[in-house]
This record gives C-alpha cells, structure tokens and sequence, in this order.
C-alpha cells in the first residue's frame, strides 16, 4: 500500500543576501512518521521549517503539504492549513500575560472554522494538558512554570487544535537531562496516541535515537545522508560520523 506524503520538498533553495543556507533540498514526510532532522548550528535547519509553514519564502524549488503547493496559497487557505500544522517553538512562545488555560484557549477562539464556537473549553483544555501530564497547572501563569512545564503546555497548545502534522524546532534546548528524557518520551507517546506526522530538528543524538523512524542529516543545504538511527550511526562517511561522536 502507497503511504500517504504530508510533507513534500522538492529542490529546495534559499539565500540570505549572499549566503545560500538551502541547496536543493529534498525530502518527504509520510503519514504517521517521525523524520529528524540533524544539522549543524546555522545548517538551515530552522530555515526550511520556516519555509514549510510559510513563514520564510522560499527562493525556488517547491513545498507541498497535505496535497497543498504552498506557494500558490491565499492568506486563507493558509490559516486553514495551519489549523492541521502544529508547531512547538523552541522557546515555547506561551503568551506571558495569559495563563495556562487561557493560553490553551486562544487557538481555540482563533480558529472556529475547524471546531465552531466552543462555548465549554474546558474539557478541550483539559484533555489537552492531561495529555502531557500537568492538568493541575490550568490557572497557573507562565513566569510561575519551569522550563520544562513551559515546554508541556506550549505542546499541549499545540495538541489542542488536533493537527495532522506537528513540526518541532528543537524540542529538548536548554533543558536538563532529566526533562529533556521526559519531553521526548511525551513527544513518542503523543506520536502513538494520535499517528500524527511529524518532523523534528534537533541535535540532541538522545532525542533522535528515541523518536526517529527516519533520520535526514542536512550538511551543505542538501539532505546529504538519510536512513534510520541505527543505519547512520554505523556509517563509516566521516561527515556522518560527527553527529555520533
């Protein structure tokens, strides 16, 4: 049976003034798949996840999601295509003056079109932050969270909006080992629960050894080498080997 592509690009390039971060990069996503992305700092790896969810143009090559050429999106179509693309920022992005149940409702109230007016939220948002186990921290504002809770609820603000796919940027930065363990088996579990798609950049070798069904390595603005965890770390190509060691 033919899986079902969510992410597809095809040559992608993109520049900054004179430096060229994308060099035609390829790669697709399946339906209920966890691809990794490694790269080294400044790869351009932030940069295509930029690209894919339109918030970076792309200079030429193509982007498709869920059988959308994103370049031919109006503004419409776009908020409509976020409401199936969650994103977990890498500073988590939670609305300071807002508390933890209110920054959970806001996609809720932003985008009726999926979900109609929900007059009763809180099973909703209940559910949600039972998903990442912290459902006692609904009145709780954000300077009160640690870095760690912070990073639940924004995945948990993300999960409320039931997306199809969910693009994390670095999921496990600046947490401690112990967190960061947790945050990934949340991000495994979460994957299991819902067979959501997702693509995760990180450079955390814990993280992608745990969650990855398929790892691409980004070296150059191309996707120089992919194939599972296992495969690439027992790659003898040096290039390869220096995100192992």
């Amino acid at each position: 049976m033919d899986r079902k592509i969510m992410i597809e690009i095809k040559n992608l390039h993109k520049k900054f003034g004179d430096n060229a971060v994308l060099n035609g990069f390829s790669m697709d996503l399946y339906e209920g798949e966890n691809v990794v992305i490694m790269g080294k700092s400044g790869s351009g790896k932030s940069v295509m996840i930029k690209c894919v969810i339109g918030l970076e143009t792309i200079d030429s090559g193509s982007i498709n999601v869920m059988g959308n050429d994103i370049s031919s999106l109006t503004q419409e179509q776009w908020d409509e295509l976020r409401t199936e693309i969650g994103f977990l920022f890498q500073g988590s992005a939670l609305y300071d003056s807002m508390s933890v149940r209110e920054n959970l409702e806001f996609p809720l109230r932003r985008h009726t079109k999926k979900f109609g007016v929900i007059e009763d939220t809180t099973p909703l948002v209940m559910e949600a932050l039972e998903n990442v186990g912290l459902a006692k921290a609904i009145d709780l504002m954000p300077n009160e969270l640690s870095g760690g809770m912070k990073r639940r609820i924004a995945l948990a603000r993300t999960l409320i909006l039931q997306p199809k796919i969910i693009l994390y940027d670095e999921p496990t930065t600046g947490l401690d080992p112990i967190t960061s363990k947790e945050i990934i088996m949340l991000m495994k579990s979460i994957q299991e629960k819902y067979k959501t798609s997702s693509l995760i950049i990180t450079h955390d070798v814990d993280c992608a050894r745990v969650t990855a069904d398929r790892m691409i390595l980004l070296i150059d603005g191309i996707n120089y080498a992919e194939g599972t965890f296992n495969e690439l770390a027992s790659s003898k190509d040096e290039n390869v080997q220096a995100f192992f060691k």
